[in-house]
């Protein structure tokens, strides 16, 4: 199955969910750490993760619990305001000697900046090497690429992470997730985090969910022979989107907030501002007859009027972001789906300036 995370498949435990992947990694990676020193007497201190400011809640929000339990230190490395991306060289001076884990998502899901997670990988092979040497402990590297799947290739080997999470809904499969691990428990460690039965090879218990896997599995054997096809139709719509959007309210009314100088981006994800006093993103969708969209991720819907977090920390300005709609194209959308969109949005931005003007 090459070209997709699943090529191998053998590696795979499926998790019920992403959230339950991303922990379990955390969890492992600070384990590992404690159990790599020389003996009971000596001591690295406490295990330091290095991540990025736009990583999703189901890494970020453990990692800061653990640093509030004072079982762990974090540094969240900024993206560039320039590229959206968590630079190579900016994440790899975050390293501290206490280093175990680095957790960059491999495309974030608001703006769909894809991270140079492969780059990374690589110097931190090299940075390893040293460290061995040093007596320092391996830092492992991880990659949530639950938004890449099934949207551009995507290769654990090429990628050359330790740990790779995705979950079966963003790319048409069943609401699972799953964690590929090189060489669970040999050559990457793995521990754990429940305990009550020996399945998963001890790592999860609880009976499998077959049908849920098996969902899954048929999903990533669609997107491992479809994947390039796929990104094209994507790709294609979601260009055709911005330019309709970009004809509609003119360049001067428009801001693409997904777009980066020198950045790649996934196919099917655009996020942009209408321009102007009270078009606040909630506004303009209650006034759409038709689309049905977010402001951000979906999973933060609860914040209300408040910009995205991930878009001020890419230095979106604050009225900018307070504008934004994210908007998916999939693969069945159309440019006849676009118009309607485009029709759509333009009549409820014309009523709120409407009503701006009374």
């Amino acid at each position: 199955m090459k070209g997709t995370a699943l090529s191998l498949a053998l590696h795979f435990s499926p998790l019920s969910s992403l959230p339950q992947a991303n922990n379990m990694v955390i969890h492992a990676a600070c384990r590992h750490f404690h159990e790599s020193q020389a003996g009971p007497g000596d001591s690295w201190g406490t295990p330091h993760i290095v991540t990025s400011n736009v990583e999703h809640d189901s890494v970020r929000l453990p990692l800061e619990q653990l640093v509030k339990e004072h079982l762990a230190e974090a540094t969240f490395v900024p993206v560039s305001p320039q590229s959206g991306r968590a630079e190579v060289d900016d994440v790899l001076a975050a390293i501290r000697p206490t280093t175990c884990l680095v957790s960059i998502m491999l495309a974030n899901n608001e703006t769909g900046v894809i991270m140079p997670v492969a780059e990374l990988s690589q110097r931190i092979r090299a940075l390893n090497q040293r460290r061995a040497a040093e007596g320092l402990p391996r830092i492992l590297v991880h990659t949530d690429a639950a938004q890449m799947i099934g949207k551009g290739r995507v290769d654990v080997q090429e990628l050359g992470v330790d740990y790779l999470t995705i979950v079966g809904h963003k790319f048409y499969g069943p609401r699972i997730g799953a964690l590929y691990v090189r060489g669970p428990g040999t050559t990457t460690p793995l521990h754990p985090m429940l305990f009550g039965g020996g399945q998963e090879r001890n790592f999860r218990p609880g009976t499998e969910n077959t049908p849920m896997i098996a969902g899954l599995g048929q999903a990533a054997e669609l997107v491992s022979r479809n994947w390039e096809a796929y990104e094209a139709h994507m790709r294609d719509v979601r260009d055709y989107l911005e330019a309709r959007l970009e004809a509609s309210f003119g360049k001067q009314r428009i801001h693409f907030n997904s777009h980066f100088t020198g950045s790649k981006r996934l196919c099917n994800t655009t996020n942009f501002s209408i321009l102007g006093p009270g078009l606040q993103g909630r506004k303009v969708l209650s006034r759409c007859k038709m689309l049905l969209a977010s402001v951000g991720a979906p999973c933060h819907s609860e914040k209300g009027d408040r910009p995205s977090s991930i878009l001020l920390s890419c230095r979106i300005p604050y009225d900018v972001a307070q504008n934004a709609l994210r908007l998916s194209v999939g693969r069945d959308t159309t440019r006849a789906d676009v118009d309607l969109v485009v029709q759509d949005l333009v009549q409820a931005v014309a009523q709120l300036d409407h009503d701006q003007a009374l």
